[in-house]
């Protein structure tokens, strides 16, 4: 689904310069402490009256430990029906909830979730992705897929799966760069792995799947899923691209303690707004990060106060590895990241803005940096039969694969103000930091994310090692 570059910001890579923003916050989680106690329980009342020790059918209850809400509680509440929501679960289970059932229900909940019922991409929207920024990012993930399509022996057939496709922009772009190939264009299988209605009304119009320019064989041959197991599987080789979607997966937050890891959880105040509590005893997510510790080497993880794992991608990982081991293929992912233990970099865009995560749920994108080891080390645990390759950086990718060629070609016939666009979004993608030739207004100057997205690829071992990571 997913993913983005701040707009007239810096791009969404330099999330981690804004967490300033929510330092005095988290400070405080450091003093919460919850404790299942602090609710009222109903206590064992021994004050019922057994009936046959009375005439009468009357029984007598003790109604003094019973929960009594809040005064003013009949008012109508301004909360919107997410807020409700995260607040109902909270208060059904007596207790907090993590971060990343916060996070995952913030994004994809079915009635309100961030992604399901909104175009959030482009400058009217939250964020900007790469494929939305220039063409030549779809096309040069599609010499990717074509080359490692060569590789494989050239089957005649093959699936293509995008996990979080946006707008389809990428796809769209990738199948026509690759229309003149008709022998890799006729293999495709295209699965399209989207959660959002949505969005898959955007996707099916990105892909015009009767247009000419996207070859009528492969146009019959797209599909819509909601998650990858869903794909065909078999002795159908897979390439699968993950642009700009691990970051989306929710994180788990654990913070140390003097009694050690603890994990963050949110919870509701007696005035009803959001706040970060400490579990008191170890949850189920322990054991992942248990195992990100065990990844990581010792001096990594003492020099950290705080370590987001994230369950979902390490379980992901090794679904995919799994099933490039047995059927062949790869996979492409592509994201802002650490090539290390992530600390604590959950952040929130709205309007291309970041605010606090648990500022108004639902109206804001969350996201995580993508812990490119944790995925290494999951998909080689997974399979024997894989190898895993980078990451390298975006520029590094997008330059081995011929982009400078591309751009250079396509400024051959093009407008000054599309040559103007071209050399924005190419200094986007692959450049770092402010770009040099920008005279426009400062606000907008284009920031480059070409060392602050990183790629990485998992393929079948008999394969090779795949373009461009020799």
């Amino acid at each position: 689904m997913l993913r983005k570059l701040l707009f007239r910001q810096a791009p969404r890579a330099y999330r981690f310069l804004s967490t300033q923003s929510t330092l005095p916050l988290l400070s405080k989680c450091s003093v919460f402490s919850y404790c299942s106690s602090s609710r009222p329980e109903i206590p064992h009342s021994n004050s019922i009256e057994h009936l046959e020790d009375q005439p009468t059918n009357t029984i007598s209850i003790d109604r003094s430990g019973l929960y009594s809400p809040p005064e003013h509680s009949h008012e109508p509440s301004s909360d919107s029906e997410l807020v409700k929501h995260l607040k109902g679960i909270i208060k059904f289970r007596g207790g907090p909830i993590s971060v990343a059932e916060y996070m995952e229900e913030v994004l994809t909940n079915p009635k309100a979730g961030f992604y399901i019922n909104r175009d959030v991409f482009g400058a009217e929207g939250d964020f900007i992705t790469s494929p939305e920024v220039s063409q030549m990012f779809g096309e040069m993930v599609g010499v990717w897929a074509m080359c490692l399509w060569e590789q494989m022996g050239q089957p005649k057939r093959v699936n293509l799966v995008e996990l979080g496709p946006g707008r389809g922009t990428l796809m769209a772009d990738l199948l026509r760069g690759a229309s003149k190939f008709k022998n890799f264009t006729e293999s495709l299988q295209i699965h399209m792995v989207e959660c959002s209605p949505a969005l898959q009304k955007l996707q099916h119009q990105s892909l015009k799947c009767m247009d000419e320019e996207i070859p009528v064989k492969v146009s019959k041959h797209i599909g819509w899923n909601t998650c990858i197991v869903a794909c065909n599987t078999g002795t159908v080789p897979t390439i699968i691209i993950a642009h700009e979607f691990y970051d989306a997966l929710p994180v788990h937050q654990f913070q140390r303690g003097s009694r050690g890891w603890c994990e963050k959880m949110i919870d509701v105040t007696e005035d009803s707004s959001f706040r970060f509590v400490l579990s008191p005893q170890p949850t189920a997510a322990t054991l992942y990060l248990m195992k990100r510790c065990k990844w990581a080497v010792p001096k990594e993880v003492e020099k950290l106060n705080q370590i987001e794992v994230c369950p979902k991608a390490i379980d992901l990982t090794s679904t995919l590895a799994k099933r490039i081991g047995v059927d062949g293929g790869g996979a492409l992912i592509i994201d802002y990241g650490l090539n290390g233990v992530v600390s604590d970099s959950l952040q929130a865009i709205r309007k291309h803005k970041f605010v606090n995560i648990l500022d108004n749920p639902g109206s804001a994108d969350l996201s995580a940096y993508v812990d490119f080891a944790s995925i290494k080390h999951s998909a080689e645990e997974a399979s024997d039969d894989v190898s895993v390759h980078g990451p390298i950086t975006q520029s590094q990718f997008l330059g081995s694969l011929g982009i400078n060629f591309r751009v250079e070609a396509l400024l051959q016939n093009c407008t000054d103000e599309q040559a103007e666009a071209l050399r924005t979004g190419y200094w986007r993608l692959v450049g770092d930091g402010e770009a040099p030739f920008w005279e426009g207004p400062e606000e907008q100057v284009p920031i480059g994310m070409g060392t602050r997205y990183m790629a990485m690829a998992i393929v079948n071992k008999k394969q090779g090692i795949p373009i461009p990571f020799q």
